[in-house]
Order: C-alpha cells, then structure tokens, then sequence
C-alpha cells in the first residue's frame, strides 16, 4: 500500500480545507501543514505519494510557508524519482486572473525536476482567468479551485479529483 502525505500551506483556511477533504478521500494519508508539521526536505522521501496544496499569492507565487521548503528543494536538489506527486491549489480568477493558480505549475515545475512523476491533470474549462503558469497543453497540471467565484463547486471538484488521482496512481 502506498504511503501518502497531503502536504499544504494555507493562509486563509481554504487550502486546508481541500487538504482536509482529501485525507478523507485516502484513508491512512498524513496531513502535513507546512507551518506547523514540516521538519525538512527529507520528509518529502517518507513518501511514495505526494499531493501537494498550496493557494497562489502576489506574482503567482506559492503560500508564504511553502517558500523556504521551495528554496531549499530547489538548492538540495534530491532525488525524487519513484515518486508520484500531484498539485492542488486555490485562487481568485477575477481578481487575480492574470496569474490564476500559477503557484501549481511553478511547483510542478521544480518537483518535475527533481525527478517526480506527475499526476492529475484536470480541465480549464470552467474558468474565466487570463495567464496561468499552472496551464499545460490546455489543462491544468493539477486540481485548480476557486472558493472566492466559485465555492459551490470546490467540494465537488476535489472528491472528483481524488478518484482520478486513485485511477491515475493505480492506488
């Protein structure tokens, strides 16, 4: 059986909540808030599977508690072959169109690099948004939601998620 950990940065509560959401979604997954419960790049090799939230904030940049761990990934450089990670992440696609969830694929970028297999591509449709850095071949390379515009559909979209991230990975 493989070992998940849902790791999240959350400044306002919503990322948490889909975080939240998820680890119902995979009984025996690890909830890991990057404020409180990450100790280092070495915790991301506990894992076999990686699902990875955070919100997207100012230039479409990560929540605030993803940004040492980004760095130091960045700068460590481990190896993550083997593993299967996927990205879920919140923004505003009125208010901040022009970097909608960007955060998702400056992450998928970096752990791509390092070596990650990843999971969990998901439609644009639905959304009304500028420029996404988290946009790949028309989808978006993880689960984007929006629970400023769109709240009513959040939950809907991460439980569908789940189950396509549990075919995907064959878990």
């Amino acid at each position: 059986m493989a070992k998940i950990g849902i790791f999240f940065g959350s400044s306002s509560g919503v990322t948490r909540g889909a975080a939240e959401l998820l680890g119902e979604q995979f009984p025996g997954s690890e909830l890991i808030d990057m404020e409180e419960d990450y100790d280092g790049v070495d915790q991301f090799e506990d894992f076999d599977v990686l699902i990875l939230g955070s919100s997207t904030w100012g230039q479409g940049d990560p929540q605030r508690d993803w940004v040492d761990p980004l760095y130091e990934l960045d700068n460590d450089r481990p190896d993550l072959s083997g593993k299967k990670v996927a990205f879920f992440g919140a923004g505003d696609q009125k208010t901040h169109g022009e970097h909608f969830v960007s955060a998702l694929g400056k992450m998928h970028d970096l752990f791509v690099s390092l070596g990650a297999e990843a999971y969990g591509y998901t439609s644009t449709g639905g959304f009304d948004y500028e420029h996404s850095l988290a946009e790949r071949d028309g989808k978006f390379c993880g689960l984007a939601f929006d629970d400023v515009n769109q709240e009513e559909l959040t939950e809907e979209r991460v439980i569908s998620w789940a189950s396509q991230l549990k075919s995907e990975m064959g878990l």
